[in-house]
C-alpha cells in the first residue's frame, strides 16, 4: 500500500482506520464533507505530514476520483442513516466504486452482519448463507452484490464485516456509542435491546488494525472477511464497567420495541432500529478462523480495558 484514501474519514470507523494508517506511516487522504471535522481529526492526530485533507461529496464520483489521485487503496467507510438506507446506500456505493473503477483502485468496503439474517450456525463463517429477512438486511445484501459487480472490472474490492462496535470514535451512529457517551457525561442513558443476552462487540481500534492489515494483502481482495470482537458480553456488564470507570450512578434504561417506536415519533432513525432488534435477542458471533489462518493473530482488547479507555476519552473531550 503506497497511499490510501479514507472515504468518510470523520465517522466512527473512518476515524480509526485513518488513525491506524497514519500510525503505520502510510500517506493518507482523509475525505469528508466537513472541513471543520477533517481539521479536528488532523489536530487529534497531531497534524502529521503524511496526512492530507479532501473536502467533497461521496455521492459524486468526480469528487471521489479527484481526491483519490495518487492513491492505490480506497477505504469506503462512509455510511447513511438507517432511515435513508434503502434510498441512499446503493447510490453512495456506486459513486465510490465508479471512481475506483476509473482509477483502478483497490477498495476495502466496511459493512456489517445484516445480510446473514438469522444465524444457522454459530459462530458464523464467511460462507454462511445470506438469507436476510429484514429490509435493511436485503439492502445490505444488494450492496454486497453491487460492490462485487462486474461493472467495476478495473477495481479490486473486498468487504470487511464488523459486529456491533464501540470505542472512542463510536458515537450516535452505533448502538453502544451513545450509551457510553451518556454514561461518561454522568447523564441518564439508553441501551438498545436486551441487556441480559451476551453479544459480540469489537473494539474499533482492534477492528482498524485488522482492516488495514487485510488491505495490505493482495490475496484478500475479491472476498468477504470477518472482523470479530474479543468475545461476548451482556449489556449489564458493559454498564457496570462503564459506571465504575465514570463514577456515574444515573440510570440506564433498556429500549425494546415499544420504547423505540415511541422515541421514533421524535427521532425517525430510532423507529428504524426496531426490525433489527432480533439481533439483540438472537445474537450471532463472527468466526475469525479465516483471518487467523490466512492473515495472522486477531487483536482482542479485553472489554474492561476497551470500555475504560472509551469512557476516559469521552470524559477528556467533554
Amino acid at each position: 500500500m503506497k497511499k490510501a484514501i479514507v472515504i468518510g474519514a470523520t465517522g466512527g470507523t473512518g476515524a480509526v482506520v485513518t488513525t491506524e494508517l497514519i500510525s503505520r506511516g502510510i500517506p493518507t487522504i482523509a475525505f469528508g464533507r466537513s472541513r471543520q471535522k477533517l481539521e479536528q481529526l488532523a489536530a487529534q492526530l497531531g497534524h502529521p505530514d503524511h496526512l492530507s485533507l479532501a473536502v467533497g461529496d461521496a455521492f459524486r464520483s468526480n469528487d471521489v476520483a479527484a481526491a483519490s489521485e495518487g492513491a492505490d487503496v480506497l477505504f469506503h467507510c462512509a455510511n447513511v442513516p438507517y432511515n435513508e438506507m434503502a434510498s441512499k446506500l446503493i447510490p453512495l456505493g456506486e459513486a465510490v466504486m465508479e471512481a475506483a473503477h476509473r482509477l483502478s483502485l483497490k477498495v476495502v468496503a466496511v459493512d456489517g452482519i445484516y445480510p446473514y439474517g438469522r444465524k444457522q450456525t454459530d459462530p458464523v463463517t464467511e460462507e454462511h448463507p445470506k438469507q436476510p429477512h429484514t429490509k435493511k438486511g436485503k439492502t445490505r445484501l444488494a450492496f454486497e452484490q453491487m460492490i462485487f459487480s462486474r461493472r467495476w472490472s478495473d477495481a479490486q474490492a473486498m468487504i470487511v464485516r464488523l459486529p456491533d462496535y464501540y470505542g472512542p470514535t463510536a458515537n450516535q451512529a452505533s448502538y453502544l456509542g451513545s450509551t457510553l457517551e451518556a454514561i461518561a457525561a454522568g447523564k441518564m442513558a439508553f441501551f438498545i435491546g436486551n441487556m441480559n443476552v451476551p453479544r459480540e462487540y469489537v473494539y474499533l481500534p482492534d477492528a482498524a488494525a485488522m482492516i488495514v492489515e487485510l488491505a495490505s494483502h493482495d490475496h484478500a481482495y475479491g472476498e468477504n472477511w470477518h472482523i470479530p470482537g474479543s468475545g461476548t458480553i451482556s449489556g449489564r456488564d458493559i454498564v457496570r464497567i462503564a459506571r465504575q470507570t465514570s463514577g456515574s450512578t444515573k440510570p440506564v434504561i433498556p429500549l425494546g420495541r415499544m420504547g423505540l417506536s415511541l422515541l421514533g415519533m421524535f427521532v425517525p432513525v430510532m423507529k428504524e432500529v426496531v426490525e433489527m432488534l432480533y439481533l439483540t435477542e438472537e445474537p450471532l458471533t463472527l468466526s475469525g478462523d479465516k483471518y487467523k489462518r490466512r492473515i495472522g493473530p486477531i487483536p482482542a482488547t479485553p472489554f474492561t480495558e476497551g470500555i475504560t479507555a472509551t469512557i476516559h476519552e469521552w470524559q477528556k473531550r467533554s
